[in-house]
């Protein structure tokens, strides 16, 4: 059965579109902004699991036969450099440069047949975090539908109120585009995530947005906020609208996120302690895990983190020796930490990007003599992908599906983004099956198939 949700959100706008969490409208409450972010509504349907989800988005593309799917007896420029080590779980084997992820391994199951069939980053990036193609690319930036986030947050809100629904960390950027393919799009900016900004690793890290107008204080923002209530108060006895009290609420919320303590708390990494940061890793990867962990334990129900330049053309050996580390003590921290709070079957862990790289590798000539840009990369491939999930009601230590003895394709159990998305839907207990309505009023399918992948379940 087909569920529409014609939930009326404010038309989807540029000026609006950049404008995170709190805006320019905190200091007044009457302007659009930050009250409208935090309107979203929506039961959830079915039975949840999961109450909350941390997506760790790989900017650029990583390589499945350097992670999650290598092939050592392939041909040498297929197999590439790095050896498979075992993990904890028979049977399952990943990156030797993955160590600590391999003591973890049955807290995550892998995806190895996952694909969407393009090359393209603005496309690619597009069907992950949307699950639709809707004619994205190169040459038509532009995002077209709202985000797995964004679809979230509209239709199970934060779970706690002085919380946003739905963040970022450090920024949401899908191929240089902020907030690019994560944003509410066609449902409306205010389901686009609050970014945090900033270096999370900085010893002064604050976060953007969270302060008041220049001026402007909590006391002077009280008396404007008593000022609003009265005006408003002159409108209900003029016209009483249905929609007046979850107005007020949003606009209650607003203000407790700004003046409250809930939220600085959540963002303030320096009541950590320093041997778990340093487990997470001290580089601006690990602390943005670390709050992103802070956030969803706080009251958030959808975070983002952004781990960027996964884009290996060439000199694949320089760039993954120097990232692979870094998310596998990202990844296994965050695993073992939200296990030990006991946070784990509540939260979905997400790790994926936009594509592959192509199983051959190329000369490390990039157009000029072989080897002259360093070591061989990997170009564009988005017939054969991974995608890590954990946590949140999903089976550990599953393999599902698999590819050719090249990496090429999968030869088993093939799946797509919408099967991706379904299953988290599935987790969080929303209905994979929702229909929402577009800017013509026409019920249009959140997934074109809503069929989650048993296997996990």
């Amino acid at each position: 059965m087909l569920r529409i949700d014609a939930d009326k959100t404010r038309a989807y706008c540029d000026g609006l579109s950049r404008r995170s969490f709190v805006q320019l409208g905190v200091a007044g409450m009457a302007s659009v902004g930050l009250a409208d972010v935090l309107r979203a509504s929506a039961t959830p349907t079915g039975a949840r699991r999961a109450n909350s989800a941390i997506l760790i988005w790989l900017d650029g593309g990583p390589s499945h036969m350097d992670l999650y799917d290598l092939k050592p007896e392939a041909p040498a420029e297929y197999r590439g450099i790095w050896r498979p080590i075992r993990t904890n779980v028979s049977g399952i084997e990943i990156s030797e440069l993955f160590p600590l992820q391999a003591k973890v391994a049955d807290k995550f199951s892998i995806v190895r047949s996952l694909y969407h069939g393009t090359g393209d980053h603005f496309a690619g990036g597009h069907r992950m975090l949307t699950a639709k193609d809707m004619g994205v690319s190169g040459g038509n930036t532009a995002g077209k539908f709202p985000s797995l986030g964004s679809i979230v947050a509209r239709q199970l809100g934060p779970r706690d109120r002085c919380m946003p629904a739905y963040a970022s960390v450090p920024v949401a950027s899908s191929i240089g585009l902020s907030p690019g393919y994560f944003a509410g799009n066609m449902i409306g900016a205010q389901y686009d995530p609050f970014q945090t900004g900033g270096d999370p690793n900085n010893k002064d890290f604050k976060v953007q947005n969270l302060n008041l107008q220049t001026g402007m204080t909590v006391e002077r923002l009280g008396d404007r906020r008593t000022l609003l209530a009265d005006l408003d108060h002159v409108t209900r006895t003029i016209e009483a609208r249905a929609s007046t009290a979850a107005m007020d609420k949003f606009d209650d919320d607003a203000y407790q996120f700004v003046t409250g303590k809930r939220a600085r708390e959540a963002f303030d990494l320096s009541s950590e302690d320093e041997k778990l940061r340093e487990r997470y890793g001290r580089q601006s990867w690990g602390q943005s895990t670390l709050l992103a962990r802070r956030l969803v334990e706080a009251g958030a129900r959808f975070v983002t983190v952004h781990f960027g330049g996964w884009d290996h053309h060439w000199d694949l050996k320089a760039g993954m020796e120097n990232y692979l580390p870094r998310v596998d003590s990202a990844v296994a921290t965050l695993l073992e930490d939200l296990d030990q709070r006991g946070l784990l079957d509540s939260t979905l862990v997400i790790l994926c990007g936009e594509f592959s790289r192509t199983p051959r590798m190329n000369d490390g000539g990039n157009g000029g003599a072989p080897m002259s840009m360093g070591t061989p990369g990997r170009d564009h491939w988005g017939s054969s992908m991974f995608c890590l999930l954990g946590g949140g009601g999903i089976r550990g230590g599953t393999i599902v599906g698999a590819t050719d003895s090249k990496g090429t394709a999968p030869v088993n159990r093939a799946v797509r983004p919408e099967h991706i998305h379904a299953t988290i839907y599935h987790c969080l207990g929303i209905d994979p099956t929702l229909q929402i309505l577009d800017h013509q009023g026409r019920p249009t399918s959140v997934l074109d198939d809503p069929t989650p992948i048993h296997e996990l379940l």
